[in-house]
């Protein structure tokens, strides 16, 4: 437990250090502006934002997601980090374990925090507010559990930034299907399964990010 809490507050110290704190913050501020920009896109019309409002906050966090992958996994690789803990008898399952954690924790709750001030915004009343902020609560960690994973997959592949983010879309359509589709249904359907799929990505991802980083090391 002492070695899983001094990885987490190194992985939480490199993500909200001073030097990675704007880029910590860029998922936030690029779903705020999603929020701001969407009511001028399709007019002011009070009933239209508030029924679109809640699909276009998943939208916007999917998006959101995107951002922090190429320095997720890649930064670390480069310097060793990943070789060393390996030396010491620390397997990388355990290491992409804590790694997703932490990606969660700077990634997650700001994301469910910034959903106050976009609900305003869109005009969202407060049961919508309530199944967008669960279903948030539920896909999030899904959301990170692939992002990770497909950091670890293009771990030294030219463009792979870019693949990262290409990827990341498809493969999160269930999560925006189900999350999304709570809104549409006033049930807590969508939002079980959303909580289900999300509970299965994180489980497989710490032994696929280890296979992918034992992969590259001995490539």
């Amino acid at each position: 437990m002492r070695i899983v809490a001094a990885l987490l507050r190194r992985d939480l110290a490199q993500m909200f250090g001073s030097g990675q704190r704007g880029a910590t913050l860029l998922p936030v501020l690029f779903f705020i502006a999603v929020a701001m920009l969407y009511p001028f896109a399709v007019g002011p019309n009070p009933e239209l934002l508030a029924r679109t409002g809640g699909g276009v906050i998943w939208v916007a966090a999917l998006l959101a997601a995107i951002l922090p992958l190429d320095r997720l996994l890649a930064r670390d690789i480069e310097r060793g980090y990943f070789d060393q803990l390996y030396l010491r008898g620390i397997a990388e399952e355990v290491v992409v374990a804590v790694r997703l954690l932490a990606h969660w924790l700077s990634f997650g709750p700001p994301l469910m925090l910034a959903t106050l001030p976009a609900a305003a915004l869109l005009g969202l009343d407060s049961e919508t507010l309530r199944t967008v902020e669960l279903g948030l609560l539920a896909g999030t960690p899904g959301l990170a559990a692939i992002g990770l994973i497909i950091a670890a997959l293009t771990i030294g592949m030219r463009g792979g930034a870019a693949l990262a983010g290409l990827l990341l879309i498809p493969l999160a359509v269930p999560l925006l299907v189900f999350g999304a589709g709570a809104l549409a249904t006033g049930g807590s359907g969508g939002i079980a399964l959303t909580a289900a799929i999300s509970l299965l990505l994180v489980a497989i991802t710490p032994f696929a990010g280890g296979a992918a980083i034992r992969a590259a090391r001995e490539g």
